[in-house]
């Protein structure tokens, strides 16, 4: 029987044919995997770890880059969603060029070049250099998450075993955050330069494990590359993430705004004419009419646009507003990303018993008690014990339970062959809606200021995460009463007909 871990891609297919020779001990669909399978499952682990590493590590430091580098909060934004902009922009052309060059080759590639501008965002002293840096790095984790999640969804078959590895890859995620706001705290008192540094021989090790662990695979033998298609979609998606996070800055009536919208709108236009035609699509619209995959996808814009928002609001609030250090304000927000590491590892046993539904339920539920409860006991000066600590808890619970569901739900029952297609359109809706919520809530809080304690002036970005949750938590209960509805109509049906 051939092994997994030797034909991750899946069977021969006319997209992959990968020779295999090995035992059936080394198919993870039981509990024992092999070492070279627990080392591929390292791997990739570690470069979610890395992922979430880098994106809290730099959101702890960036009161202290806008004070070295005189940037103001909105230029700060532009730290964060440089980064969305690359990673939101090309994931779907990640995914794709994955499964059809190679998912090691463009994971192996896409690492060094992140590797590259993570040691050169530490070395530069303007703020436009690191931004720039920062677009760079989401260009190359635009091609290694998608790559990593389809190279694990390959390897695993769906089922107990997926969701095993999605539990152990989630955990490496939340473990990343919550070292990056510890590690970050701390580095960030010798310099925020370090936050960048860090994650440079990481990045190395990841790529000196993949490339002696990750099996070798072909490159697609048919399916065409879609360079127009792949052309269209990354200039219309760059191009709108760019307008969303610039028009509150600019103004949503400035000609170059209005502009931009056009011409994003035109391109994305003509991406879909042209997959509507071609007879190798860069994105088959067939997967949409998936409704686990809609509802997977639009979860992720309500659990990331949310989450990131709300910690971007909370890590200026608690330095700026209240004056605390780097490290304190990393311990305040450190429970959450607690929660989510002790928590995730028991979520691929409630996906295996219960399905994805009603944890994604019981996510978006957690969320959304969290924010409003947030909201309802904040007041002018939040208490850290009886407003933020509860909040920092439910909103840990709520990723730990939404994050592993949502990307089992987003790729079940997908072929092999489009897996990269699934993982980066899941991923593509988490950054851009990070992005979009991010920069409507950097919009209303504008008015607030350095050194001024009143949360007054971050409660209008408050109530937006809040609403976004609380969309998201009734998207996955419409479904639900929908087919209960359904079946009390059926009950009824047979009762009549007695």
């Amino acid at each position: 029987m051939a092994s997994t871990v030797e034909t991750y891609a899946g069977p021969p297919s006319r997209e992959h044919s990968v020779p295999s020779s090995s035992s059936s001990a080394e198919t993870p669909s039981g509990s024992h995997w092999t070492p070279r399978l627990w080392g591929v499952l390292a791997v990739l682990c570690l470069v979610l770890f890395l992922d979430g590493l880098d994106v809290s590590m730099v959101g702890v430091a960036l009161p202290s880059i806008g004070h070295e580098l005189g940037l103001s909060a909105t230029s700060l934004q532009w730290i964060v969603n440089g980064y969305i902009l690359g990673y939101g922009g090309l994931l779907m052309l990640g995914g794709r060029t994955a499964d059809l060059l190679g998912r090691r080759r463009v994971f192996l590639i896409a690492l060094a070049v992140f590797a590259g501008a993570s040691l050169l965002g530490g070395m530069v002293d303007s703020g436009g250099l690191l931004i720039a840096t920062r677009f760079i790095k989401g260009l190359a984790a635009a091609f290694t998450a998608p790559t990593a999640l389809s190279i694990l969804t390959t390897t695993f078959p769906e089922g107990p075993a997926r969701n095993r590895a999605l539990s152990v890859f989630s955990v490496f995620g939340a473990s990343g955050y919550s070292s990056g706001l510890i590690l970050g705290g701390l580095l960030t008192e010798f310099g925020w330069r370090w936050t960048f540094l860090i994650p440079v021989p990481l990045a190395i090790l990841a790529l000196i494990g993949g490339w002696f662990l990750i099996p070798r695979d072909r490159p697609a033998d048919s399916g065409g590359h879609d360079v127009v298609g792949a052309i269209t979609l990354s200039g219309g998606m760059l191009l709108a993430v760019y307008t969303v996070v610039s028009a509150p800055d600019r103004g949503w009536g400035a000609p170059l705004t209005l502009g931009s919208i056009v011409l994003a709108a035109a391109l994305l236009t003509a991406f879909v004419l042209v997959e509507k035609r071609i007879a190798h699509p860069l994105v088959r619209f067939g997967i949409l009419r998936v409704g686990t995959v809609v509802r997977a996808n639009l979860s992720m814009v309500a659990l990331m646009g949310s989450y990131m928002s709300f910690q971007f609001m909370m890590t200026l609030y608690l330095q700026d507003g209240l004056g605390w250090s780097a490290l304190r304000m990393a311990l305040a927000l450190l429970p959450a990303g607690l929660v989510v590491a002790f928590g995730s590892p028991f979520t691929g046993r409630l996906i295996n018993r219960y399905g994805t539904a009603p944890l994604l339920i019981a996510s978006m539920a957690s969320m959304s008690l969290g924010y409003v409860w947030f909201l309802a006991t904040a007041g002018t000066t939040p208490n850290y014990a009886f407003a933020v600590l509860p909040t920092m808890l439910l909103l840990g619970g709520g990723f730990a339970f939404g994050f592993s569901a949502i990307m089992a739900q987003a790729t079940e029952g997908i072929e092999d062959s489009e897996q990269g297609l699934a993982s980066g359109l899941v991923q593509t809706s988490g950054q851009v809606g990070a992005a979009l919520v991010l920069a409507v809530v950097t919009a209303l809080t504008t008015g607030a200021k350095a050194g001024d304690a009143d949360f007054g002036s971050y409660r209008p970005g408050a109530n937006l995460v809040t609403a976004v949750a609380v969309v998201g938590l009734l998207l996955n209960l419409v479904p639900l009463l929908g087919a209960k509805r359904r079946g009390t109509d059926v009950d009824d049906a047979i009762a009549d007909a007695r």
